[in-house]
């Protein structure tokens, strides 16, 4: 990713299957880039109301009450974050990819008009709802780059894309390229995980991911960034190739 302490304000736009996806996966990417004055924008497709909220439903509530429950989540955590939140309402396990879902797509990408994306990997087998959410947020930038698609919009440019790191890594073929030092937001992310109260159990799960992570980056980062010694990191794998005028 971009040093965004050295460029001008930059657009965020983070495309999560579900209402907690983003937190674990890309949080610290999202309050990163809020702390520095950029507009980092989430938008869930659905609330994982029937595939991820098993916490609630143990508690009696019904479908409607499970997904207030996980749009309230969501939002506390968003605003943790600094992220303005998009919630979509498609339903889960599975989403459905529709005309009409990918219309919305393509308007949010053009009025977003992002200078980077965060998503979902291209596989998944743990979890179709994840890899049918990489599958539109590519084939939603492709289309909101086309002039003769709703030739009223204004087209994007080509925002790279980075994919977040999946539950089951070593499954899902992604290489981590990029590790991000989230360290100085570390905090503000865990923060936004305790928002998500419907999936405790993964609190501990992404701290530890966020510490291993972050021995990597250290590993890798050379004597130039100082990373302190308890650093936190995030990974993520880039899709396209990156431009730049030399090799650093």
């Amino acid at each position: 990713m971009a040093d965004t302490e050295s460029c001008p304000t930059q657009s965020m736009l983070v495309i999560s299957a579900h209402a907690a996806d983003f937190v674990w996966r890309a949080g610290g990417a999202m309050a990163l880039y809020a702390s520095r004055g950029h507009r980092v924008t989430l938008v869930c497709l659905s609330y994982g109301e029937r595939g991820e909220s098993a916490r609630l439903w143990r508690q009696g509530l019904d479908l409607e009450q499970v997904k207030r429950v996980r749009h309230d989540e969501a939002a506390a955590a968003a605003a943790k974050l600094g992220a303005e939140l998009h919630t979509l309402d498609v339903g889960d396990y599975p989403i459905v990819e529709t005309p009409e879902l990918l219309d919305r797509l393509v308007g949010l990408y053009r009025g977003v008009q992002p200078s980077l994306v965060l998503t979902h990997t291209e596989s998944d087998p743990w979890n179709t709802d994840h890899a049918l959410t990489h599958h539109l947020a590519m084939k939603a930038r492709i289309i909101a780059q086309a002039p003769g698609y709703d030739p009223s919009g204004e087209v994007i440019g080509a925002p790279p894309v980075f994919l977040f790191e999946p539950h089951q890594t070593e499954y899902c073929g992604f290489q981590p390229n990029v590790l991000l030092d989230i360290t100085d937001v570390w905090e503000t992310k865990y923060e936004a995980m305790q928002c998500m109260g419907g999936q405790q159990h993964l609190w501990e799960y992404y701290t530890d991911v966020g510490k291993r992570r972050g021995v990597q980056a250290k590993r890798n980062s050379g004597p130039n960034l100082g990373l302190v010694t308890d650093a936190r990191a995030e990974a993520f794998m880039r899709v396209y190739p990156q431009v730049a005028d030399e090799l650093a």
